[in-house]
Formats: structure tokens, sequence, C-alpha cells
């Protein structure tokens, strides 16, 4: 069977090199010595100033939310994983769906603006398949209006815009480090920010909100382990070579598919890409449908990502409007893509895709 993805796993005797050193200093958590090297690591990677590893991209947002103090409106995308709209409702806030480009599915800058209120407070926008926002735009409206500006990078580690990590844009960049990322740790992810002083609340967050006995102010446990720092440590080099081997990957696709019936995500000037997803977009659901069914009879596992549109789940908004992001959800799917996928596979994809355009 072939998934739309699959996990990068590194030689094992480098990581059981790792291992070894885990086992003589007995130390498994509580901002052990891989954990602190692999924050290092990861800001000289990215170009900023702070990294706090964390244990996964849902907490990283749920942090960014509280650390800058945001109770009321946040304005966010509707096409993203739900973690993103999720975590706005989990802190308490209320999200505002502005709905999204067509060119690259990336929030409105225009219909963010158009949706400030009194209320809103912050505005959290994802990279969506690792394409980068409006960046420029969004920091003006931000800045114009007093509000903070938080990017759902989950997607976008090994992207950059103008040479810059797309993670070293707003006042927060998180990221998601799960095991079906370009970049992983199994389970994790960061919070990253330029700001000295949310840095170091952020850092208190994470840990139950103190330091040594002092409990200075409220916190839960987002914290990371040093096994899960080690994956990090082991694959961080190979960041390269996985890029590289999904632009491959992503070459074929891009050179067999039928592009008559089929569009994808436009790319921005001046961008480097990471080759996260290999997303396309179908003249209609029935006919993504058609597609998705074919390629399972030959067990080949597609994935409608993302879908459905965060603006119509109702335990999230009573009722939002986004009539490109509702329509989108419908026709976009992705196609397989990882380090090791073979690419006789990748024109077999594309040939079943093809014959039931």
């Amino acid at each position: 069977m072939i998934n739309v993805t699959k996990t990068y796993l590194p030689p094992y005797e480098e990581y059981e090199a790792y291992l070894k050193g885990i086992w003589e200093r007995n130390q498994l958590t509580n901002n052990g010595p891989l954990v602190r090297e692999l924050e290092q690591k990861i800001k000289d990677y990215l170009g900023v100033k702070h990294c706090l590893f964390v244990s996964n991209g849902t907490i990283a947002i749920q942090l960014a939310l509280k650390v800058l103090g945001v109770t009321k409106e946040v304005i966010t995308t509707p096409f993203s994983y739900c973690a993103t709209s999720h975590s706005v409702v989990w802190e308490g806030c209320t999200p505002v769906f502005a709905d999204i480009l067509r060119s690259d599915l990336c929030i409105d800058p225009q219909k963010v603006e158009a949706a400030i209120t009194e209320n809103t407070q912050a505005i959290l926008a994802t990279h969506v398949y690792g394409n980068p926002c409006e960046v420029y735009e969004l920091q003006k409206i931000a800045d114009k209006h007093n509000v903070k500006l938080i990017y759902d990078a989950a997607h976008a580690f090994g992207a950059s815009v103008d040479d810059k990590s797309l993670l070293s844009f707003g006042d927060i960049s998180t990221c998601s480090f799960h095991a079906t990322k370009v970049f992983h740790t199994v389970e994790g992810g960061a919070v990253i920010t330029n700001n000295d002083e949310y840095a170091w609340l952020l850092d208190r967050y994470r840990s139950f909100g103190h330091i040594g006995d002092d409990y200075l102010t409220i916190g839960i446990n987002g914290k990371n382990s040093e096994f899960h720092a080690a994956m990090g440590l082991v694959n961080l080099p190979k960041v390269p070579e996985i890029i590289a081997a999904r632009k491959a990957i992503f070459d074929i696709y891009d050179q067999e598919l039928n592009w008559d019936k089929l569009g994808r995500p436009e790319l921005s000037l001046n961008t480097v890409k990471n080759y996260a997803y290999y997303p396309v977009f179908f003249e209609s659901e029935a006919a993504l449908l058609k597609v998705r069914d074919a390629l399972s009879e030959n067990q080949i596992m597609p994935r409608r990502y993302f879908y459905p549109s965060l603006s119509t789940l109702k335990f999230v908004t009573e009722e939002s409007t986004c009539p490109i992001s509702d329509d989108f959800a419908l026709r976009a799917l992705a196609l397989p893509l990882y380090y090791d996928l073979a690419h006789e596979d990748v024109y077999r994809i594309a040939r079943i895709v093809n014959e039931n355009l």
C-alpha cells in the first residue's frame, strides 16, 4: 500500500548512539541536554533568536495565544488543519474566519483587514502546504491595527521567502515536528520568536509556570523528552537531502499530470519550497472522488487535505461564509509524497489520475 505520506527514519545506529548517552545520564526529560542542543541547532538553521521545543504543534499554538494575552477574537483561516481553529476555541477565544486567496489558498489580507473589529486581538495565518502567506501585507495590517500576528507554520520548516525562513515572521511562529512532516521528532513542535520577553514567558508556560521551587505564573506541561530531541538531532542534518528527494518526486508529478483538467497552488516569487505536500485541485468534487476511488482500488491512498473547510464546523463557529475555502476544500486532494517513494510508483499514480479525469 502507498499512503499519502510515510515517516522518514534515519539509520538506526545514528539514533542508537544518542540513546546510549540518555542511558548514561539518566535524564529523560525536564529540559535535558539534547533538548537544549536541538533548540540551538534549530535556531541556527532557521536564523531566529528563540526556539522552544514543545510536545506538539497544537500546544505550540495554544502557548502562542496565551503568551500574547489573546482572549477575544482571532482572525484565522478556514483552510487549514483543524488544530489551527481548535487551538483558538480551546483557549476560550473566538475564531473569525477570513476567506482565502484562489492563487495560493492562504488567507486573504484584504479579507483579514475587513474582518477586524474592536475585539480583534490577533491574526492566526497558516502557510498552506508550506507556501508562504503574504507576510509583508499581513504585517502591515497587524501594525496598523495594533494586533498580534501568529503564524501556524506547521508545514513550513525548510521553506523561505526572500532568503528568510518562514518561521522568522510575525510575533510568534509555531511549527509541528510530527512524524509526517519534512522534519520530525516523532511527536513534537516548536514555538519560535525573536522577542525576548515572549520567549522568557513561553519557557515558563511550557513547564508549569515555575523556576525551581518558585511558581511565577500559571503553566502547563508542554515539555518534550530527550528521546524526541535525539530523533530531531539525527534528522536535522538530513533535511536538505529529504527536501531534494521530495523535489524529484514533485518534478515528476509536475511533468506527468494533465494540467488541462487539474489545478495547483501558485508559488510566490522569491520563495524556496520545502515540498511538504503535493496538492491538486479537480474541476468538481465528483471528479475528485472518481480519482480517489481509482487510486484506492490500486492500494494508493491520497488524502483530502484540507477537508472540510473549518468554517463549516458548527462546534467551532455558529455561522461563517467563506465560499472560496468551502469550494476548494471539496476539490483538493494531496497525492502521495515522501522521501523514498519509488519514481516508478509516482509515474503510475500520475497515470491513474490522468486516466480517470
